[in-house]
């Protein structure tokens, strides 16, 4: 069994369908989106068409979605928990704008959906074993780790599960390293990567490849402008065109990562 990881699309409808067809060229068994489908400039839309999809399509939840759903539930109470932040802290005022947008655009077709993703998955990949898929870590959608972490600091998440392979994104830069007997592999972001532009995804069985996938980044920014987004110029310039380098990402996160 081939299967297609795709993490991190953050409604990059446009890096979306260019990765979707060369997961069909490779005839992929399977596919597992593994988190943060959401937010981002087209959600509907990307939701809708990795629901569409003719191929057995497994979801887990990433912070994304845990965040929108609070704020849909929120919406309908009047008080709003910030999931993912210290105590509930309130956000900066550009990330609660984002999540209302997004909240708006899927409620409620997509709320009851959204819900049922689990946090995690196992499944049994031809010469990879047991492949156990998470967002961030097993325990947790928003710690970040990178390929610089201390193992130290991840042996206690990482070996009481016993898998040959665990499979994470949330931090949007692709690694493939060893903690203690697992191998860890960060399937990076379809579509906000840190790094060289592209489109980032995994292509597991009968080994691990890393996956790097270019589109037409001018097209995609100008259909991503013409959203109602509200950072849609952001998104376009600085998350398609133009992105964040992994150096800069990697010293950022030394700031952030668990402890």
């Amino acid at each position: 069994m081939r299967v297609a990881a795709i993490y991190d699309i953050h409604g990059n409808l446009p890096a979306l369908e260019t990765v979707l067809e060369e997961v069909r060229q490779a005839e992929v068994d399977q596919v597992v989106v593994g988190g943060d489908v959401v937010p981002g400039p087209m959600p509907s839309e990307t939701l809708r068409r990795l629901l569409d999809l003719d191929l057995p399509t497994h979801f887990i939840c990433g912070n994304g979605e845990l965040a929108i759903l609070a704020q849909m539930a929120g919406a309908r109470t009047g008080s709003v928990t910030y999931w993912g932040t210290t105590s509930g802290a309130r956000p900066p005022a550009s990330i609660i704008e984002i999540y209302r947008w997004t909240a708006a655009q899927l409620q409620p077709e997509f709320e009851p959906v959204l819900a049922r993703w689990p946090k995690t998955l196992q499944l049994e990949i031809d010469g990879l074993g047991q492949v156990l898929f998470c967002h961030s870590t097993p325990r947790s959608e928003t710690e970040g780790f990178t390929r610089l972490t201390s193992e130290d600091r991840l042996l206690p998440l990482f070996e009481p599960f016993q898998v040959a392979v665990l499979v994470c994104g949330h931090t949007h830069m692709q690694f493939d390293r060893m903690i203690g007997r697992t191998r860890v592999v960060n399937a990076g972001s379809v579509g906000m990567p840190f790094g060289e532009p592209g489109a980032y995804w995994l292509l597991l069985g009968p080994d691990v490849q890393l996956r790097h996938t270019p589109y037409d980044l001018a097209k995609a920014a100008e259909r991503i402008r013409a959203t109602s987004y509200p950072q849609a110029q952001e998104f376009a310039a600085h998350n398609v065109l133009q992105p964040p380098s992994e150096k800069e990402m990697l010293e950022a996160f030394t700031h952030v990562e668990l402890k």
